[in-house]
């Protein structure tokens, strides 16, 4: 990470959550500067508070040193948490002890916004309309999968630019690429499309947790309302098929034409950043929006 001021000792923290013990990890300010805005990071699973490549880890301590108060954690039976393993369709009450924690500890603190990788980013739009204290969004690969959608993605970007790559043609030649797994591969994917759109799309449904993941995380999306940053990567199927699901629906459209819905992408990087380079990117694009409103 850039160099920057040194921050206060990071303090290892316990806190209770429907009667098992969650852990976190809280990332003091620098001494001096505005604690009001704090960020919240949203671990997608499976996996810990440390994050690929120690991502989180960087990142709390890089905006720490710039003066924003960070709050990382595992939630329920993930990491040194407690109890049974949730899917990130059911950590809304992990994230509300987590920020109750984050208000306790941090008094100063007025509002946070909630950081998310790839499910972490799915989750995290279904808890920030809910709580008041929640006034921004980072969302980096939005997880909006579907089994036709994934299908898509990998007809669209991922056999079209190997048919591109000199690569792969050099590859056929010597007989290094097996034509008949690809085929098979291919084959398999078409018929996932077919199966797609002969299925429901869509449909209207009173309860909107029951809906398809993209029309859940839209819902929450849409209610909203405060600032968002969309943090998407150029090499990243699951990327590739949140811009296919913008592109096809109209609402995803409106929303994303919001004012308050900035889009930045980080064209080179893969799904989880995994270079320094585009690790430290992402930090500093993070800080610039936390200080931008």
């Amino acid at each position: 990470m850039p160099s920057s001021p040194t921050t206060p000792a990071e303090q290892t923290l316990t806190f209770p959550c429907d009667g098992h013990t969650l852990c976190g990890i809280f990332h003091p300010p620098s001494r001096g500067e505005d604690r009001a805005r704090g960020l919240l990071i949203v671990v997608g699973g499976p996996q810990y508070r440390v994050g690929s490549h120690r991502q989180f880890v960087l990142l709390a301590r890089h905006l720490a040193a710039q003066g924003t108060p960070v709050f990382r954690f595992d939630y329920s039976g993930m990491g040194d948490s407690e109890g049974h393993p949730r899917d990130f369709t059911e950590i809304e009450a992990d994230i509300r002890a987590a920020v109750d924690t984050f208000f306790r500890v941090c008094p100063d603190l007025e509002e946070v916004a909630l950081w998310g990788l790839c499910d972490g980013a799915s989750a995290a739009s279904f808890y920030g309309f809910q709580d008041s204290r929640v006034t921004g969004l980072v969302l980096l690969n939005p997880w909006v999968h579907t089994e036709a959608g994934e299908a898509r993605a990998w007809l669209k970007h991922y056999y079209r630019a190997r048919v591109l790559d000199r690569s792969f043609w050099r590859k056929l030649v010597t007989l290094r690429w097996n034509p008949l797994k690809s085929l098979v591969h291919l084959l398999q994917v078409v018929q996932e499309v077919v199966n797609g759109k002969r299925g429901p799309r869509g449909a209207a449904d009173p309860d909107w947790r029951r809906q398809p993941l993209p029309q859940r995380v839209l819902y929450g999306l849409q209610r909203f309302g405060n600032p968002v940053l969309v943090v998407l990567s150029g090499q990243d199927l699951t990327a590739r098929e949140f811009e296919d699901t913008v592109a096809a629906s109209k609402g995803w459209r409106e929303w994303m034409a919001r004012p308050e819905v900035e889009t930045w992408r980080l064209p080179q990087a893969d799904h989880t950043f995994s270079r320094r380079a585009w690790r430290d990117r992402v930090a500093e694009a993070t800080g610039a929006w936390l200080r931008s409103w």
